[in-house]
């Protein structure tokens, strides 16, 4: 039997099964199967993996977002008009047959933007060239998920469901658990919130599943065995992605009304260029991108290029191993302008969290 075949008797010993607590344990322990035979798809052992010719693009720039959505829903119209690259449209499916990849220059940062072929449902099962558009989408900063708001919004639910498959959780952070083996000493279990979904026994099981005997498991948060799951996996994507509902000029005002209440979504018309403005304010927000100036001494700040950091934490010492690693050896303070201070400018370790549109001079130690 293969891969293909166990995960459909699995997911259909599933469905038959009532979900009460008397059959939790047994659910957990199919998902847990599932979730192996799953790991199995992620990483192939021979030449079926997730590139292929076509598919595997250097990645450029400081972000990387892929657009995923089902064929015709207008990914390679809105890659032309955001990018400028070519990307073929036509109103029949499948038009994207590789990766076609592009850049956008927004705020001073280079994005790449990739259009990739459009999925089906069964991706994650292998169907059409699903499993390297995936696995293309796992290396993303931002996923970018075109429907077309003509056709039933169960397609956001098939895409998320065909994601899911394969690994990635979109808009969500890793679950809050502490999960560690050790030689012996059996599974000690403790938690710092009350658990409603999982108790002593479920975990043993779980763990017995994986051939886990002994580990310390400390619940942080109320963890479901899909939690648990994903960290004893390990090989779980976290991205953040932004529902982007394609063609809305031909919906009326009150169908616009009811689509602008789906969360994390952004409705736009490709063809007409309507509300880019807001796509792109949301893409800069879910990066979690800075812009930081910088000002050598004794002259203005550069706001010509921006140094751009990852992250909402970045540090002076983040700024400086951007530029040059080398910096850090000479490093005496920096002098900052901006959000993230008091006074202006202040003086600031290389420990100091930088905000969004900071400047920055950095001093060396007298002597060098």
């Amino acid at each position: 039997m293969s891969v293909f075949e166990k995960i459909k008797e699995i997911e259909a010993e599933m469905a038959r099964t009532q979900k009460n607590k008397a059959t939790a344990n047994h659910l957990g322990l199919l998902k847990a199967k599932l979730a192996k035979l799953r790991r199995e798809l992620l990483t192939p052992t021979g030449g079926g993996g997730g590139g292929g010719v076509g598919f595997d693009v250097a990645k450029t720039g400081v972000a990387r977002v892929g657009f995923i959505g089902f064929p015709s829903v207008g990914k390679s119209t809105l890659m032309s008009k955001l990018t400028g690259t070519f990307s073929a449209a036509a109103a029949y499916e499948f038009t994207t047959l590789t990766t076609v990849p592009g850049v956008i220059q927004y705020k001073g940062a280079k994005i790449q933007i990739l259009d990739l072929p459009g999925i089906i449902e069964g991706a994650k099962d292998g169907k059409g060239r699903g499993r390297q558009v995936i696995a293309v989408a796992r290396t993303c900063s931002l996923i970018f998920i075109v429907l077309d708001v003509l056709k039933p919004l169960t397609h956001k639910h098939l895409i998320e469901k065909e994601l899911e498959g394969f690994g990635i959780r979109l808009n969500k952070q890793p679950p809050n658990i502490v999960f560690r083996k050790k030689e012996k000493g059996g599974i000690a279990m403790s938690a710092s919130v009350t658990l409603n979904h999982l108790d002593l026994d479920m975990v043993k099981s779980l763990l017995s599943e994986y051939k886990i005997h002994n580990a310390d498991v400390r619940f942080n948060c109320d963890a479901t065995v899909d939690d648990l799951i994903d960290v004893i996996e390990g090989n779980r994507i976290y991205i953040p992605a932004i529902y982007v509902l394609n063609k809305i000029d031909q919906l009326s005002i009150e169908e616009l009304d009811i689509v602008y209440r789906i969360p994390h979504a952004v409705p736009i018309s490709a063809h007409h260029e309507w509300n880019f403005d807001d796509l792109l304010a949301m893409m800069w927000e879910y990066l979690a991108l800075v812009r930081v100036y910088t000002k050598p001494k004794g002259k203005l700040p550069d706001y010509s290029a921006p140094v751009v950091l990852k992250g909402t934490a970045c540090t002076v010492e983040d700024f400086c191993n951007s530029i040059h690693k080398a910096i850090l050896e000479n490093f005496s303070h920096a002098l900052v302008w901006g959000s993230s201070v008091k006074h202006n400018p202040q003086k600031v370790g290389k420990d100091h969290v930088l905000h969004d549109e900071d400047v920055v001079s950095i001093v060396k130690r007298i002597g060098t």
